[in-house]
């Protein structure tokens, strides 16, 4: 699932109406596997917020916007939530979940 301002409000619902017809769930937002999605794998919001932050300080010390180079996230958060593994009934690779950012058990 992409990142959009409706799924996102709708990730409970979401989550468990696929964990119902045992449909695994891979979302962008991290939020999404605190409520059961197997694996969200997306931008790091933070990180996100922070450089955003950068480059209005940036504007506000007199640089032109349109000068200002393109940015694009470098930081990436994968979470796998073990739980819903376990439920579906599948098996997370060792060497998968080592380079995880969050496990969720």
């Amino acid at each position: 699932m992409g990142a959009d301002p409706y799924f996102n409000s709708r990730r409970q619902q979401i989550v468990v109406l696929a964990m119902r017809d045992g449909i695994p769930v891979v979302a962008r937002n991290r939020e999404f596997a605190a409520e059961g999605a197997l694996v969200t794998y997306g931008n790091d919001a933070f990180d996100l917020y922070r450089r955003a932050g950068l480059y209005v300080g940036r504007i506000l010390k007199g640089e032109k916007p349109a000068d200002l180079p393109i940015d694009q996230a470098t930081r990436f958060e994968l979470a796998i939530n073990l739980e819903t593994a376990k439920t579906l009934g599948l098996t997370i690779p060792a060497h998968v979940l080592a380079i995880a950012d969050e496990v969720i058990e």
